[in-house]
């Protein structure tokens, strides 16, 4: 799917570790929300309250999730999925667009 429709948009934009991760809130009728944002090249550990899918749509990263030892490369049309109250290192060559998909 290449857009989402019938949603509202949070103007405010959500703007991590200075603005190296930018990204807004997509809120859908049945009360769901996703973020859809861009990490700049950089690299970022993030912290998860809920579980989390993480939807590659451009550009491309290295993931190495809490308690893995191996990083794994994830590019457009790839997704990786990060358990709740976790984390994972993310490292960008490149600027990386995403969908996060809570729960």
């Amino acid at each position: 799917m290449s857009q989402f429709d019938n949603v509202s948009v949070v103007k405010k934009a959500n703007v991590f570790f200075d603005g190296k991760c930018v990204s807004h809130t997509v809120q859908f009728a049945d009360g769901s929300k996703k973020t859809v944002g861009v990490i700049l090249p950089s690299s970022l550990t993030f912290n998860t309250a809920a579980p989390e899918i993480m939807e590659g749509v451009g550009g491309s990263c290295r993931v190495k999730l809490k308690g893995e030892s191996e990083w794994k490369t994830y590019g457009a049309g790839q997704s990786f999925n990060v358990p709740g109250n976790s984390s994972f290192e993310i490292a960008c060559d490149e600027p990386y667009h995403y969908v996060c998909h809570f729960g």
